[in-house]
């Protein structure tokens, strides 16, 4: 069997998909890293909903698919910028996701951070900031879950200098019961983000983020760099205090920032872990066993299919993803709250199929190949 794809030129050529997946059953719980994917929602395509409406959300196969992450072994990032968090999810449907999933994790034996952030405001003061903050922290705890804070449009936009950002997240990190991640989101991700931590200048906000950590490194589990600038997050982990992760968010140079060098590694929270999943576990699973060797030759294949997904503009990611997941089995259609679907151009949908394919990811070759025929002949691509 062939599929004709589209290339960016306007031209078609002839594809043969690979005949058998590659297949990776559950193994044992990770020993070397701890390992998050931040997890994509599934909308509800039925749903008479219009893109600036509140996310109708298919919640079936949104928890579907966390025990399918949690049965490899990995940790769910929730509520985070993969699931649509400020692009299509509101935060209503962000806290609701928060306590269905959370309430999921227990019986499956799952481990759940989730995003704290303050997307139930807008331009605001720095009280309200906080209180914006100190709501949804009230969700994530009550629900049992570790809590993420997540960089927050609102800070970035109130914000006169670092001192701001250390007057609000010190004021959280108090009271926070347990242990948090503290997320960095670049610019790239979110460009309502520049200039974070006060200042547009790189080194100068890795500094506040440092002292931020060194002020209360009992009550910082780690940081998430989300950068895409493997050199910074390398210097930036060697500079945490003992007993604080680096969490690499870095879907370009993943493989390297995992493995890690001889003073030190990166933990791993990602997107790209959302399709990866499997293939991801299996890899740290190698290098549980001390085989960095081994652990590169299966990871490092997938930076081709995470680059292309996580081109810019960079925040349209999350189409790649789910359009991955609708290929894959995990959701029956390929639809996105907010219409997001309609993000990325046909030949970039054609060629993350060509890539993920190349990688045996999809369990059944055969319906990947169905549904993007069908998805191919929905643009007009004869069959």
């Amino acid at each position: 069997m062939t599929i004709r794809l589209p290339a960016a030129d306007g031209t078609l050529r002839t594809y043969e998909p690979r005949p058998a997946p590659l297949v990776l059953p559950p193994g044992a719980p990770f020993t070397s890293r701890t390992v998050f994917s931040a997890a994509h929602v599934v909308a509800d395509p039925w749903a008479d909903v219009s893109p600036d409406s509140p996310a109708a959300v298919d919640w079936d196969a949104t928890l579907a698919f966390r025990r399918h992450l949690w049965s490899h072994g990995l940790g769910v990032a929730e509520a985070m910028d993969t699931a649509q968090r400020g692009m299509g999810l509101d935060w209503a449907g962000a806290a609701e996701l928060i306590r269905r999933s959370a309430a999921e994790a227990r019986p499956a034996g799952g481990r759940i951070a989730c995003g704290v952030g303050t997307d139930q405001i807008g331009n605001a003061s720095p009280a309200q900031i906080r209180a914006a903050y100190e709501e949804q922290l009230a969700v994530v705890e009550e629900a049992g879950a570790q809590v993420i804070l997540m960089a927050s449009r609102a800070l970035a936009a109130a914000a006169a200098g670092p001192e701001d950002y250390l007057e609000i997240y010190g004021h959280l990190l108090r009271q926070c019961a347990e242990p948090v991640i503290l997320h960095w989101l670049g610019p790239m991700f979110d460009p309502a983000l520049e200039g974070y931590w006060g200042s547009g200048d790189l080194d100068a906000a890795t500094k506040v983020l440092l002292e931020l950590v060194a002020a209360h490194p009992d009550k910082v589990d780690g940081v998430k760099v989300s950068l895409l600038d493997a050199r910074r997050e390398i210097d930036l982990r060697r500079r945490l205090p003992d007993g604080v992760r680096c969490y690499t968010g870095d879907d370009f140079h993943y493989p390297e920032l995992i493995a890690g060098d001889g003073q030190g590694f990166s933990h791993a929270l990602l997107g790209v872990f959302d399709p990866l999943g499997p293939l991801a576990a299996q890899a740290v699973r190698v290098l549980d066993t001390g085989d960095t060797a081994g652990f590169r030759e299966l990871l490092d294949p997938t930076v081709a299919l995470s680059r292309h997904l996580f081109q810019p503009p960079t925040r349209f990611y999350k189409t790649g993803v789910v359009l991955l997941a609708w290929l894959a089995g995990h959701q029956s259609h390929f639809a996105m709250v907010g219409g997001l679907q309609s993000a990325r151009s046909l030949p970039h949908l054609a060629r993350a199929y060509e890539l993920a394919d190349g990688l045996g990811l999809f369990p059944e070759p055969e319906l990947a190949e169905e549904r993007m025929k069908n998805l191919l002949a929905l643009y007009g691509v004869a069959r």
